[in-house]
């Protein structure tokens, strides 16, 4: 179990940053509270199969995609990408002020 909260949790956290949402906006579109969707995204607790349909729908995705390893990944690859695109920019920047 502990590996679908885990998938569970990231893709949650993935898609609801995606949504613009905070934990309390998808709670209220869901019917919750908010510490229940921060249980949920801290590994604590695993939603009702009412309640992934719910938290699915809120998203706009399918219950399955909420399990799919690839949108974890897919963050990941952003959040790598623009801090190698920050490294790279400071560095041209240190460059140019050492030329200067």
């Amino acid at each position: 179990m502990t590996r679908l909260r885990t998938v569970l949790a990231g893709n949650m956290r993935a898609y609801r940053d995606e949504s613009g949402f905070s934990q309390q906006k998808l709670a209220e579109l869901v019917g919750t509270a908010p510490n229940y969707i921060a249980m949920i995204e801290g590994e604590k607790r695993f939603p009702t199969d009412t309640m992934l349909e719910k938290i699915a729908s809120a998203l706009q995705r399918e219950p399955c995609e909420l399990f799919a390893i690839g949108p974890i990944k897919r963050k990941w690859r952003e959040d790598l990408l623009r801090e190698l695109t920050e490294f790279i920019t400071g560095k041209l920047k240190d460059e140019k002020m050492k030329v200067s």
